[in-house]
């Protein structure tokens, strides 16, 4: 692949862009700078610098993201920044978007692709994806409360139907985690509502058989590897 269209592929502009970029001896490769825009090179494993800045290539951006309290996911935010500011520029040049979504005042573990039957797969509420979160509460909870979240609670706006979560554990008498595999809008603070109880702080820290790496700070990110990639299929048993 010429190196100025390598560069537009990872996000790094126009074609135009990228050429200035190379003509410019921006860009190194193996440490050798490259300042011919069409000089073929190896994209597989290939790890270069821009600016000084070494990346890797990536025929498909997979990320993680810890989400802080306080931002959006959304590129057009309306309250808060948006969660795309805590990601390299190039990434969202190259057009990656949130899987799914979080609220603004809830933290925690975010998928991100710009490969859309990745994106597909992941985000359809076909595939009923476990995803545990830690809940908070504003009253201790009882065993009615747990048994009822368990069993299933009605909606408010949703009447009729029961809505169950597939796992519910206590932590302390505040905290307990929360496993569901629906998607709903703002359904674990329903569900807690319709349980007669308040969620003060929500933190999900689990997608399928894949766990928010301890490593990792709120605002971080990194890209996901194939091992992760195969976690997130491995989901837990429930009994």
């Amino acid at each position: 692949m010429q190196i100025a269209r390598l560069l537009q592929t990872q996000g790094f502009g126009s074609r135009k862009d990228c050429r200035l970029l190379v003509s410019a001896g921006l860009v190194t490769v193996n440490g050798a700078v490259i300042d011919n825009p069409t000089a073929e090179v190896d994209p597989a494993g290939l790890v270069f610098t821009v600016e000084g800045e070494e990346w890797a290539y990536h025929e498909k951006a997979y990320l993680m993201l810890y989400k802080p309290e306080g931002f959006e996911c959304s590129r057009v935010p309306k309250h808060h920044p948006s969660v795309f500011n805590l990601l390299p520029p190039q990434l969202g040049e190259r057009g990656v978007q949130t899987i799914g979504r979080l609220d603004q005042d809830t933290t925690g573990l975010i998928l991100l692709s710009d490969d859309g039957q990745f994106i597909h797969v992941w985000s359809s509420g076909k595939k009923q994806t476990p995803k545990r979160y830690r809940v908070t509460l504003k009253h201790g909870h009882t065993p009615e409360m747990l048994t009822a979240l368990r069993d299933g609670v009605e909606l408010v706006d949703e009447p009729g139907e029961l809505v169950a979560a597939v796992s519910v554990e206590a932590i302390d008498a505040h905290t307990i985690w929360m496993t569901i595999t629906q998607g709903k809008y703002h359904q674990v603070k329903r569900m807690v509502a319709a349980a007669g109880n308040r969620v003060e702080a929500l933190h999900r820290d689990r997608i399928g058989g894949f766990e928010l790496p301890a490593v990792l700070e709120p605002g971080d990110w990194a890209w996901l590897t194939e091992t992760h990639i195969a976690a997130l299929a491995d989901f837990p048993h429930f009994d």
